[in-house]
């Protein structure tokens, strides 16, 4: 979900000072020599008061000291955001596949109203281009020619892989005239990077 906050944690007697992070299926804490990773599908019970953000898991409970958000963070885990609202796919909206192949986000998309174009015939708000090596990123020029000034160009690229880095993307996008504005998990083994047309160009 990406959000962060400096805060203290406390787990039993002992106080630590570090980073909480809200990922997409889990809450992690890094600070000092205390690592956590909490599944939210591993959590019994969550509650938030007066500022502390109380988790118990099968580990025990941990209390984590996030002032004015404590309230915020419980409600995001209770209610994560689906794949589709991280990619910010609304009813209505028109959404072009390229070199993708993911009949599950497919689903998802129809599901919520929007709707897949067997072909880029108008101009479309969110362009899918599968890059599983650099070479797919020659994409990023002639896809924008399907794109709505104001629509988004999502690269889905394989994560830890030789053929293709976060670095390449980005160069490629910023080759191709386009700017990088998020970044979300896509799944378990791909990432996805989003890039729109420059507001000065629209």
């Amino acid at each position: 979900m990406g959000a962060e906050a400096k805060c203290i944690v406390t787990i039993g007697r002992t106080k630590t000072e570090g980073k909480a992070l809200l990922e997409t299926d889990e809450l992690i804490f890094r600070g000092g020599d205390v690592r956590l990773a909490i599944p939210y599908k591993s959590i019994r019970k969550l509650d938030a008061k007066d500022g502390v953000m109380h988790v118990t898991w099968p580990e025990g409970t941990v209390a984590f000291d996030l002032g004015p958000a404590a309230v915020k963070w419980a409600d995001r885990i209770r209610n994560p955001p689906s794949r589709i609202d991280k990619l910010n796919i609304k009813a209505g909206q028109l959404v072009l596949f390229v070199g993708l192949r993911d009949l599950t986000l497919r689903e998802e998309i129809e599901t919520c109203g929007a709707v897949v174009l067997a072909r880029g015939t108008e101009p479309v708000d969110a362009i899918f281009v599968a890059a599983n090596d650099r070479g797919d990123l020659d994409r990023l020029v002639t896809v924008q020619k399907y794109l709505k000034r104001d629509g988004a160009v999502w690269v889905i690229r394989p994560k830890g892989s030789a053929n293709i880095s976060e670095s390449d993307v980005m160069k490629a996008g910023k080759a191709a005239g386009l700017v990088d504005i998020k970044v979300v998990r896509f799944s378990e083994t791909h990432t996805a990077e989003k890039f729109v047309i420059p507001v000065a160009q629209r």
